[in-house]
C-alpha cells in the first residue's frame, strides 16, 4: 500500500503546469498594414513638391516693363532719361507698359503728377491731358543764359522780356540792364515748365537752343509768344509756395 501511494504522489507532478523559462517572449500578433495611408502619404508629398515646383517657376515668370526714375509732373512725358527698364513678376491684373513700348508711351501726357520710383500702369497716362479753361500753352526755344542751368519740368518761372544780349547774361535767365543796357520788363510773373526737353549733357554743350512750354494765364500768351519769337524771352526760377 505504502508503495503504491508514492508511485502516484510521483505521477501528479506532471499534472503540474509548465512554467516559462526566464528570458522568453510571448508571441505577439502580426502587424495590420495600412496601404491606403501609406499612398494618402505619398500624394500629400507629391503635392507639396509640386506646389513648391509651381511657386519656383510663377516666381520666374518675369518681364520687363518701364519703370519712372524722375518725378513727372501732370501733363509731363516719359523720357529716355526719366525712365528705366525693370524686371517685375507677371500679373494680368496690372496693365504694365512694357519696356518695348517707351516710344509710344512717350507720346502720352501724365494724367497726374508721377513720383520717381514707380513702375508705369497705363491708367497714368492719356493721349490728351487738355489745358485748364483761363490758361494756353506757349513753346520757347531759349539760348544758354536766357534760363536756370537747373531748370527742370515742373518748376516754376516768371518770364521776362530783355534785350538782344540776354544770351550774354547770367545763367540764372536774368539780364542786368545797368551793365548790359538792354531794357528788361516782367511778361508773366508765374508759368509752369510744362515740358522741357531733357538730354545729357555732351548733348547740351552740342545744342544752342533748349525747346521748353510754359503754361500761362491766357492774357499773357500772346506777348510771350511775341518775344519767343525775338528771341527776347528769359526765365528766372520763382518758390514753388
Amino acid at each position: 500500500m505504502k508503495i503504491q501511494e508514492r508511485t502516484g504522489a510521483g505521477g501528479g507532478r506532471s499534472s503540474m503546469p509548465a512554467q516559462p523559462m526566464s528570458g522568453e517572449r510571448l508571441p505577439t500578433p502580426p502587424r495590420e498594414r495600412k496601404p491606403a495611408l501609406a499612398a494618402l502619404a505619398v500624394l500629400l508629398i507629391l503635392v507639396g513638391a509640386l506646389g513648391a515646383t509651381m511657386l519656383v517657376l510663377r516666381a520666374g515668370d518675369r518681364i520687363e516693363v518701364v519703370k519712372v526714375t524722375g518725378d513727372i509732373p501732370a501733363g509731363g512725358s516719359v523720357t529716355k532719361a526719366n525712365t528705366a527698364s525693370v524686371l517685375v513678376a507677371a500679373d494680368d491684373s496690372i496693365h504694365y507698359v512694357p519696356w518695348s513700348q517707351l516710344d509710344g508711351l512717350m507720346k502720352l501726357k501724365a494724367v497726374s503728377a508721377i513720383p520717381k520710383g514707380v513702375v508705369a500702369v497705363g491708367e497714368m497716362f492719356a493721349a490728351e491731358t487738355g489745358v485748364a479753361a483761363g490758361q494756353a500753352t506757349v513753346g520757347l526755344s531759349l539760348k544758354e543764359g536766357q534760363y536756370p542751368n537747373n531748370l527742370k519740368q515742373g518748376d516754376l518761372v516768371a518770364a521776362y522780356r530783355v534785350g538782344s544780349t540776354a544770351g550774354t547774361g547770367s545763367s540764372t535767365g536774368s539780364s542786368d540792364s545797368s551793365s548790359s543796357g538792354a531794357s528788361t520788363s516782367l511778361i508773366v510773373d508765374k508759368a509752369k515748365v510744362s515740358f522741357l526737353q531733357e538730354t545729357k549733357d555732351s548733348e547740351v554743350i552740342s545744342s544752342t537752343n533748349l525747346p521748353v512750354t510754359l503754361t500761362v494765364d491766357s492774357t499773357k500768351a500772346a506777348e510771350l509768344a511775341q518775344a519767343a519769337a525775338a528771341g527776347q524771352v528769359a526765365l528766372v526760377l520763382i518758390p514753388s509756395s
